[in-house]
């Protein structure tokens, strides 16, 4: 699971050794040391070091599907990150539980990960988030990775076709939320060929072709994939 303190590293800053660790997004390696590759977050899940790049925050829309992290659970509700300007506040009554009252935490609790909706956003800018769905729900395990939001589009292609070209050589489970993250499960050497594609849609979003390249990309060294 994500971190839960926020420590910001600078690049250059040495975050730790390839013995002992995988390098993950915004990271190098130089004599079998990570580093930080820019400023942002540092995000330690499993064996990986990612860092979070500080970008803009995702402006929510009703109806948007989104990857939510739980950062408190209260008697009635949660509040929930969605990489917005403000949490996100999930009710008893938005969830697929018969809950007792103060037994929030049995069913979702701080660090823990949701695939959800956008419910409702006021003037205020307010926010709620529903799991009422069947298509939504707790997600378990996995690596949760950001993007720039504005690049939601290009990452999951035309009806779907980017995001399967990767789902199908990484052999990950992977599920994209518009707030700007995705949620990778898999082995480490697949999910190592999604940080890598991703890197490369972030960096030639606006080039033509880019679905092909993609395919060309993670068809090396991946076998027997149909």
């Amino acid at each position: 699971m994500p971190t839960k303190e926020r420590q910001i590293v600078i690049p250059g800053q040495m975050l730790g050794t390839t013995s002992a660790n995988r390098a993950g997004r915004g990271t190098f390696i130089e004599k079998g040391k990570i580093y930080a590759e820019r400023l942002g977050v540092l995000n330690m899940q499993d064996k990986f070091i990612h860092i979070i790049a500080l970008k803009g925050r995702y402006d929510p829309v009703v109806g948007d599907m989104v990857i939510g992290v739980v950062e408190e659970a209260a008697t009635s509700n949660w509040m929930v990150d969605i990489n917005a300007p403000y949490p996100a506040l999930l009710h008893v009554n938005e969830v697929p539980w018969e809950i007792e009252f103060a037994d929030t935490e049995k069913y979702l609790n701080t660090g823990d990960t949701i695939l959800a909706k956008v419910l409702s956003v006021d003037e205020s800018k307010k926010l709620q988030v529903t799991l009422n769905d069947r298509n939504l729900f707790k997600l378990k395990g996995g690596h949760i990775i950001e993007f720039e939001p504005s690049l939601y589009r290009r990452i999951i292609g035309k009806k779907f076709s980017m995001i399967e070209i990767i789902q199908k050589y990484s052999r990950c489970r992977i599920k994209v939320g518009k707030n700007g993250r995705i949620w990778i499960d898999g082995e480490a050497d697949g999910i190592e060929k999604v940080l890598q594609a991703i890197a490369t849609i972030e960096s030639e979003a606006i080039s033509y072709g880019l679905t092909s390249r993609i395919e060309g990309l993670l068809k090396k060294d991946t076998k027997d994939v149909r």
